[in-house]
């Protein structure tokens, strides 16, 4: 990942996107995808699409699929001295909101506020290891009353953590968001490679969806639009190579050992054999996660479009998933590129994916 590719990351993380607010980070992509794209559009639903066409007659049509939502808040009620009650937005940890700051997004401009909460000080002892239920947490903007509050903020303004991109020790890095902004950002690095390198024998769609916290709602519409063959959604998974993470539970997986794919009932066992030999002939490493059931991502709703769909679910190994302060590899980032673009250059007739 050179300095340039690095920018692009940190400006979609950072550009606000709680699931039905995805416009800024929609414009960013869009911005990204000019030049790069033979067609560009977003449809009614807010997922951006972004298509390059491919070589030869009647070719497949490729769908890959990176949400652009993120977790986040709405704005509730403004009592009479000024203090914002919110509900969240995507699945949140109620125990990690009290003492955050965060950033109301307003008609007028980002507004800072923070989670207020009692000082441990006043607080019973039976109380301390009590969640605070998000029904009685609050955001404080230091305004003096409900008049001052409402010539700032509206009914209904989406609100995200306060935090940035920045860099740990060796690759690592840290964001809110990650989930899956960066799967939106590998999906725009396959899509550049892919005309930088020229003659792909697929239609390719590149497929920014939206409300995917929401219950996989942009990539439910999206291939119904576009009726892919195959459709790959690029996501994340969970990391198990820290603490108090049971691997008997979910594998073991690791951050920089290259992407995970899944394989079970949502991935069709042929594309599954197609990535991982694509991964060993190029030297490409990857880990390898069981799904039992259908996985909560876009491969499950891409899967059951229409009369079905050859899916494929690879993620990017993620600590501590829906936090201000999650962690991946730039490594793992780079692998997934890697693969992806290897892949779209293997793929043959559509009868090669028919399970038998």
């Amino acid at each position: 990942m050179n300095q340039q590719d690095f920018d692009f990351l940190k400006e979609l993380v950072e550009a606000p996107s709680p699931s039905g607010y995805e416009q800024p980070a929609a414009r960013r992509l869009r911005h990204e995808m000019e030049g790069v794209a033979d067609e560009l559009r977003t449809d009614l639903m807010g997922n951006v699409i972004a298509r390059i066409r491919g070589q030869g007659d009647n070719p497949l049509k490729v769908m890959l699929a990176g949400h652009c939502d993120e977790i986040g808040f709405i704005v509730q009620y403004i009592d009479d001295n000024g203090y914002i009650f919110f509900q969240p937005i995507g699945g949140i940890d109620p125990h990690i909101v009290p003492g955050q700051r965060v950033t109301i997004h307003t008609a007028q401009g980002p507004v800072l506020g923070v989670v207020g909460k009692k000082p441990i000080h006043l607080m019973e002892a039976k109380d301390r290891d009590t969640v605070v239920k998000f029904r009685n947490q609050f955001i404080d903007i230091g305004a003096a009353d409900k008049e001052e509050t409402t010539a700032l903020v509206a009914i209904g303004d989406p609100v995200t953590f306060a935090v940035s991109l920045e860099r740990l020790q060796g690759d690592r890095l840290t964001s809110r968001a990650f989930d899956d902004k960066m799967g939106a950002f590998v999906v725009a690095q396959v899509l550049k490679e892919v005309r930088r390198r020229g003659g792909v024998a697929v239609d390719l769609y590149g497929v920014f969806t939206v409300q995917e916290e929401l219950g996989l709602r942009g990539a439910r519409t999206s291939a119904y639009g576009i009726a892919p063959d195959i459709g790959i959604a690029i996501d994340v998974s969970f990391a198990t190579d820290c603490p108090e993470i049971e691997k008997k539970e979910l594998g073991e997986i690791r951050l920089g050992r290259g992407p995970i794919l899944s394989r079970g009932a949502n991935i069709n066992p042929r594309l599954f054999q197609m990535l991982t030999e694509t991964a060993r002939v190029k030297e490409i490493p990857f880990q390898v996660e069981a799904a039992a059931r259908a996985t909560g991502t876009d491969a499950n709703a891409i899967q059951v479009n229409r009369d079905g769909v050859a899916a494929a679910l690879v993620s990017v190994p993620l600590r501590y998933m829906h936090t201000p302060v999650e962690v991946l590899s730039r490594a793992d980032l780079d692998y997934t590129v890697q693969l992806l673009a290897e892949l779209l250059y293997r793929i043959g007739n559509r009868e090669d994916f028919i399970p038998n």
